[in-house]
């Protein structure tokens, strides 16, 4: 079933259910943002939430060593060594003197192919590079449980290998920009800039709890029950995802874009207090930085660069031209 293109992958498949209605398609954006296969897509109704993944030999959690000089530039899509585990990794587009390298980071049950079309595009006037992480696409499994500060660990180690002493600009797509935004605060050297594009909202859990009550029955008990799985850890990348405050990423650009179609009212009863959660989680990235601003995209659902790519390209041009010029 799919149901949300904001969850993460779960939701689409709203477990075991398999319900197949209209309000499916449209609630697989709730949780984590993105969809196994795309929330767009086919192979949603085989995907089990619940399904072990192989474990690698090494651990997804320790620190990643700096790249040496001589590595050469990636062009294309390879694989390098984060931590002892296999990430792919997809760059193209020039280096710009003095200008950051931009770096996409897709939605929960979604990879880096899922971008690729916003990354053609951006490449004709900046260096991008974009990655799966570990447990999507085709990167290494986890061998457990995730944090954010484990999934940080090999974003620092994609950027060391494809941006080096480069500033970059994170500009990620739901659960991509939940993590984008928690990330940039304890990396004010390098991180100069962010685009959040329909992020999940940083207190996700709290918000479905008090949108759709435990007393909520059918569809929308299915969700909530889904999403808080989802946030506890039961999603393609293991990853565990509190709610917390948001924390200052120093006085750099950032750019929230949320989604103006109201997708998420088609859930019965609970719909229109899930919009109104999801706008406020929207507001509450402002506070990453002085220099933050909110937009609307108001031809898109939830996967704003595929709907309205050029709100998406307009946003990421935006900030790493005022990232270029500090």
């Amino acid at each position: 079933m799919r149901i949300a293109s904001a969850a993460a992958g779960s939701l689409e498949d709203l477990m075991l259910a398999k319900i197949r209605t209209p309000v499916a398609a449209v609630l697989c954006c709730v949780g984590l943002g993105a969809g196994v296969a795309g929330c767009d897509g086919d192979a949603m109704e085989n995907w089990d939430p619940f399904a072990a993944s192989t474990p690698s030999a090494s651990s997804a959690s320790s620190a990643s060593s700096a790249p040496t000089a001589a590595a050469a530039a990636i062009s294309g899509t390879e694989k390098i060594t984060v931590a002892g585990r296999s990430v792919n990794v997809s760059c193209s587009g020039e280096p710009v003197e003095g200008g950051p390298v931009v770096v996409l980071m897709h939605g929960g049950g979604d990879g880096l192919d899922k971008m690729a079309s916003l990354q053609k595009t951006l490449s004709g006037k900046h260096r991008v590079c974009s990655y799966d992480r570990l447990g999507a696409g085709k990167s290494d499994q986890p061998d457990g449980p995730q944090d954010l500060a484990a999934s940080g660990r090999i974003l620092t180690g994609v950027l060391d290998r494809v941006a080096g002493k480069a500033p970059v600009v994170l500009a990620g797509h739901s659960l991509g920009g939940l993590i984008a935004a928690r990330y940039a605060p304890d990396h004010q050297d390098r991180v100069k800039g962010l685009v959040l594009l329909d992020a999940t909202p940083p207190t996700m859990m709290n918000d479905i709890e008090k949108a759709i009550p435990k007393s909520a029955e059918g569809p929308a008990a299915e969700l909530r029950a889904q999403n808080l799985a989802i946030f506890q850890g039961q999603n393609p990348e293991k990853l565990v995802i509190p709610d917390g405050p948001v924390r200052s990423a120093g006085d750099i650009p950032v750019e929230v874009v949320r989604h103006g179609k109201p997708y998420l009212e088609a859930l019965p009863e609970y719909g229109p207090r899930l919009e109104r959660a999801w706008a406020a989680g929207q507001r509450k990235w402002l506070a990453l930085s002085g220099r933050s601003t909110l937009s609307t995209a108001a031809g898109s659902e939830h996967y704003i660069y595929v709907d309205e790519p050029g709100v998406a390209v307009q946003a990421v041009d935006r900030v790493t031209d005022q990232a270029r010029s500090r």
